[in-house]
């Protein structure tokens, strides 16, 4: 008798305990993975990068399931709120064209953008009237350069990538992007200059890069955001910071 109680309480544990791991949150995250060093794929085919670190620093502050999955910029808020996944971080800057299609977290980084090109090639920024500008299709700076700089030609791109080829060919004259990512290129490849100074127009730039998520998920919200004060309160923001940033 003793026997078969046992057996039924170990039986009821095991039960638990798988109940209990099935019901663990999975927050499924969505970027473009070709924005080092925000997130780019390793020579293993795996999604890395400072999003992705902080991201499942999150993930483990809520005791949540990370994934991640890569899809184009100009897709990634369609796919929230057609509820293909549940955040997408992937440095996009919080604008109050974005916030009426979906919720922000609390900004996680600063931004600012800037152009970039080959050396020579561009005095100044009033040298760019009448250039060709590459910028990520869906992005606020295709958006900043349509809005405030008619004279230019917004060359839109899948992939900075891309773009960055083009521009070391000569189809394009300049790259309009986020300074800490044309920045990267600059470890690669010591013909580049920036053109003039950083650009920081709020309603583009100035808010800083957020987690993006369906309206109808405000939990998710209030969890990341909660989450987000304690590995900035903790430590862990910094450490993940200073991997990428401090050089």
């Amino acid at each position: 008798m003793k026997k078969i109680v046992l057996a039924s309480l170990i039986g009821l544990g095991l039960g638990l305990s798988s109940a209990q791991a099935a019901a663990q949150q999975e927050i499924k995250f969505v970027m473009e993975a070709t924005y080092a060093p925000f997130e780019y794929v390793d020579a293993n085919n795996e999604i890395q990068g400072f999003d992705v670190d902080l991201a499942n620093a999150l993930c483990k502050e809520i005791d949540a399931k990370c994934s991640f999955h890569n899809q184009p910029f100009d897709s990634l808020i369609p796919a929230l709120k057609f509820r293909r996944y549940d955040a997408a971080i992937s440095g996009i800057d919080i604008t109050e064209q974005r916030q009426q299609q979906v919720s922000f977290t609390d900004a996680y980084y600063d931004n600012a953008a800037a152009f970039v090109a080959l050396k020579g090639k561009v005095a100044d920024q009033a040298a760019l009237e009448g250039k060709r500008i590459g910028v990520q299709n869906g992005s606020t700076h295709q958006s900043y350069l349509i809005d405030k700089m008619s004279g230019v030609t917004a060359v839109p791109y899948a992939s900075y990538q891309d773009a960055f080829i083009d521009m070391q060919n000569g189809r394009i004259d300049s790259i309009f992007g986020d300074t800490a990512v044309v920045a990267e290129w600059f470890e690669k490849n010591d013909k580049l200059a920036f053109v003039g100074q950083p650009v920081t127009n709020a309603k583009y730039f100035g808010n800083g890069f957020g987690i993006a998520i369906n309206k109808d998920n405000q939990a998710l919200v209030t969890q990341l955001n909660q989450a987000l004060k304690t590995v900035k309160n903790n430590g862990q923001y910094q450490a993940i910071f200073d991997k990428y940033f401090a050089k």
